[in-house]
């Protein structure tokens, strides 16, 4: 590669990204997002909005679907091409325009899944009009599972920069499924340093949008239990889910940091690995 810019560079590998998509059938990553948002829905569609831990276990289904979508779009892409990256490095390639080509990439694709991820949401459930800063409940939702997804999309990208290999990116997979399932404060009550590991995961944030947007803590909506005991009634809420402006955005903002921190850390990644070539 003759020696260019950054910002050169960047439309050549975005154009590389495309040929690569549709050559090895990637695409077929967006049917798998259509087909995972049938599956949650069809589980949890007729339960949400009915009592208060039925809709939390919604939203976390519905998270948990697009984190798995984010990071499996990713998780291989840059450790399988690390010997490329070292003789394009070695011709003048810049780490920013490669990362930043796959990060520009991979938000159309996540548009596309999240898009596709919301409609069929709501198609199966029947999501209240309550909206919290957009004026229209929709909007707010698509913008967070978007967002939900980009972000794991991007740390996929992160460990897959980071692994030497691609057996050791899909290894790491599991676990890093699991923390984000562990520290969405939905299965366990976090405290302590779990508290603050939370802080940069995609599920306590995605959590935090998606229960601000629905309303978690309206006192209209019922605990399970009080169906069956209607003299019991809800006393505590989540601050976690208060429906306000700031909640929400600061649900978005941390979404965006966590994207711009594995993008960093992606980049310092190669950049290391690649200093001696």
């Amino acid at each position: 590669m003759a020696r260019s810019s950054a910002g050169k560079q960047i439309p050549v590998y975005l154009a590389k990204n495309y040929r690569l998509f549709m050559n090895q059938r990637d695409w077929k990553f967006i049917l798998i997002a259509a087909v995972i948002g049938f599956l949650v829905c069809a589980v949890v569609g007729n339960d949400m909005f009915r009592t208060y831990e039925d809709t939390e276990s919604g939203f976390f289904a519905i998270i948990s679907a697009g984190i798995w979508i984010g990071i499996f779009n990713s998780i291989q892409t840059v450790c399988k091409e690390h010997e490329t990256i070292a003789s394009e490095y070695r011709a003048r390639l810049h780490i920013s325009a490669y990362i930043l080509a796959h990060i520009i990439f991979e938000f159309a694709v996540c548009f596309i899944q999240a898009a596709l991820l919301t409609g069929i949401c709501f198609l199966w459930v029947d999501f209240p009009a309550h909206h919290v800063l957009l004026g229209a409940a929709l909007p707010e939702y698509f913008i967070t599972l978007f967002l939900i997804v980009w972000a794991s999309d991007i740390m996929g990208l992160m460990v897959s920069s980071v692994s030497s290999t691609p057996n050791v990116a899909m290894t790491a997979m599991p676990f890093l499924l699991i923390l984000q399932l562990v520290m969405s404060g939905v299965l366990f009550r976090l405290s302590g340093w779990a508290k603050y590991i939370a802080y940069i995961t995609c599920s306590k944030w995605g959590m935090s949008a998606l229960g601000c947007i629905g309303n978690l803590n309206d006192p209209d909506l019922p605990l399970g239990m009080s169906l069956a005991y209607p003299e019991i009634v809800r006393l505590s809420f989540n601050s976690a889910y208060d429906p306000t402006v700031q909640t929400l955005l600061t649900a978005w903002g941390s979404l965006l940091l966590i994207c711009f921190g594995c993008t960093v850390i992606a980049i310092l990644s190669l950049k290391i690995r690649n200093r001696g070539a």
